[in-house]
């Protein structure tokens, strides 16, 4: 069995600063292929779908779909506000390599 992914409490508090709950939106986190490591996560807000895996806290959800599930079991979707900027981010475990950016892998 596959460990599901988590998200910390900077992540939700994010979701709910920008009040995607109240909206009826989640943050999506796909992975989809390309990017310059093969992978690439897309990260957007959107409605949950019937099939989705969904993980709240409070109204904020974040979903994921079951084609991406196992490229992101066990991984940490984070919020970081740093000089560079502001964005979600993911730790995953499953990442042999990553590009500079954070933004594609490969498994």
């Amino acid at each position: 069995m596959q460990l599901p992914p988590k998200v910390t409490s900077r992540a939700f508090e994010r979701l709910t600063e920008i009040g995607a709950g109240a909206e009826g939106k989640a943050l999506r986190v796909a992975v989809e292929g390309g990017g310059c490591s093969g992978f690439q996560y897309d990260i957007s807000l959107d409605e949950p779908a019937a099939d989705d895996l969904v993980l709240a806290e409070g109204d904020q959800k974040v979903v994921v779909d079951p084609v991406s599930l196992p490229f992101l079991a066990g991984a940490v979707i984070d919020f970081t506000d740093e000089l560079i900027g502001a964005r979600f981010v993911i730790d995953n475990p499953n990442a042999t390599s990553s590009c500079g950016c954070g933004t594609s892998f490969s498994i």
